[in-house]
């Protein structure tokens, strides 16, 4: 399995706030490494988190774990049919764009009909497939909510879109990774979100030894916030956001 185990600092990481205030997170499954690398650079300058791997198995495994938010997937993987990803991929709502060098018009339609949001054919240039990306992203996005959501009768309230946030009528100053885990958790009140979850969401990759940093950043967060149930933790298994969400 393939992960970008280069470190990112919170001063040098721009967060990509889509509609739910998440940053981005692409999985890109082509065979040919030059590709890889490629995708992955021209994606990373769009402040997109990017994982990476060369074959099917690899795919599907990172698909289930990593929950990205789009896959650029070619479908001639060495192992398995690349379809057979597609399938998984829209099964669960997942938007793919399809990499391929079958260039007959029937091979697009069987891969349009089968799921995929897009389809680019090699050889392509990069930056057209991340216009590509932002647009499928764009298509998918969920309509933004009128003005801020609020959490507990007004006790959390939370602006993606100028990205600010605010216990009590107090603003909070948060770091990238901070609001990342804080718009994470809020994204579904209730639902408890793992520490690895949490690092594909806020960094967009993982490496040995960050995922332990989660706890670090919760605690920050909640010294910040300076409201204990507004983040619980559960143990052994991770964190969720402690209020509901205002009606």
């Amino acid at each position: 399995m393939e992960f970008d185990t280069r470190s990112t600092h919170d001063q040098d990481f721009r967060v990509r706030a889509g509609q739910d205030g998440r940053v981005a997170l692409v999985l890109v499954v082509e065979d040919e490494r030059d590709i890889r690398e490629v995708l992955r650079r021209y994606l990373e300058r769009e402040a997109h988190g990017v994982l990476t791997c060369g074959t099917g198995a690899e795919g599907l495994r990172l698909l289930r774990e990593a929950d990205p938010d789009l896959v650029l997937l070619d479908l001639g993987l060495p192992d398995i049919d690349g379809l057979e990803i597609l399938d998984a991929a829209t099964a669960t709502h997942t938007p793919v764009i399809a990499l391929t060098a079958r260039a007959a018009v029937e091979n697009r339609i069987e891969g349009l009909q089968r799921g995929a949001d897009d389809y680019v054919t090699k050889p392509f240039s990069p930056k057209e497939v991340v216009l590509r990306v932002a647009a499928v992203l764009g298509r998918r996005a969920t309509p933004a909510a009128a003005g801020p959501l609020t959490y507990g009768g007004g006790r959390l309230w939370i602006d993606a879109d100028r990205h600010e946030v605010q216990v009590g009528g107090r603003l909070v100053a948060l770091t990238p990774s901070e609001w990342g885990i804080l718009v994470a958790l809020a994204s579904r009140p209730g639902r408890v979100y793992s520490r690895l979850e949490l690092v594909n969401r806020v960094r967009g990759y993982a490496y040995e030894g960050y995922e332990r940093t989660i706890d670090s950043h919760v605690k920050n967060l909640r010294h910040k916030l300076d409201d204990p149930e507004i983040v619980e933790t559960v143990v052994g298994v991770g964190y969720r956001l402690g209020l509901d969400r205002d009606s």
